[in-house]
């Protein structure tokens, strides 16, 4: 189905904010929704639709899910996706505004670039404040918790963009939120170790 301008933008916009969480996901499943006719992918961009694609994708997904269960490895893919997750936003973003002319689908694909930079870093800080205060322990369950909310922002994008709006407010909030209890957590804070659950 194509999109119009508006919901191809929402869609843009829920994808670059899961780009933020997980690189691979988003292109894996934006490929795979194109191959089923889910929805129209930009003519430069249809090949993630591709075998080939499909299965590199998919490959690097299930490495970088499974990898970022792993403390100290979560924190090496973290630093990767300062580069690689804004470049996979721009990809996936651009891939669905296709109802867009040049140059304005190149220009929204790279601001939301910026937008999963943003997520990205709110994820990195949360992720070194789990650290600090478990000593890595509660690391597999903030990650299994990214999945789902990249998961649930491809959803969005995919099936109802509509919703694709409040995505990456949510992850804003929700990060900001963590975060802040993370870093500098008060006597009886959930992340304390001294805290109840």
């Amino acid at each position: 189905m194509d999109l119009s301008l508006g919901l191809a933008l929402l869609s843009g916009v829920a994808i670059a904010a899961a780009c933020g969480l997980r690189a691979f996901l988003p292109l894996f499943a934006l490929g795979l929704a194109g191959r089923l006719g889910w929805v129209t992918l930009q003519p430069a961009v249809d090949w993630l639709a591709g075998d080939h694609a499909l299965w590199a994708l998919g490959v690097a997904m299930a490495l970088e899910i499974a990898a970022d269960k792993i403390p100290v490895v979560d924190h090496v893919l973290d630093l990767f996706g300062t580069v690689l997750r804004p470049a996979a936003a721009w990809l996936g973003a651009y891939a669905v505004l296709g109802a867009w002319p040049t140059p304005w689908a190149q220009l929204a694909a790279l601001a939301l670039g910026a937008t999963a930079l943003a997520v990205h870093g709110l994820k990195a800080k949360l992720r070194l404040g789990s650290t600090a205060v478990t000593l890595g322990q509660a690391n597999p369950v903030v990650s299994i918790a990214e999945d789902v909310l990249a998961f649930l922002a491809l959803l969005a994008a995919i099936v109802l963009p509509i919703l694709a709006l409040a995505i990456p407010l949510l992850l804003l909030w929700a990060f900001t939120r963590r975060s802040r209890r993370a870093v500098s957590p008060a006597s009886g804070s959930p992340l304390s170790p001294g805290g109840s659950a």
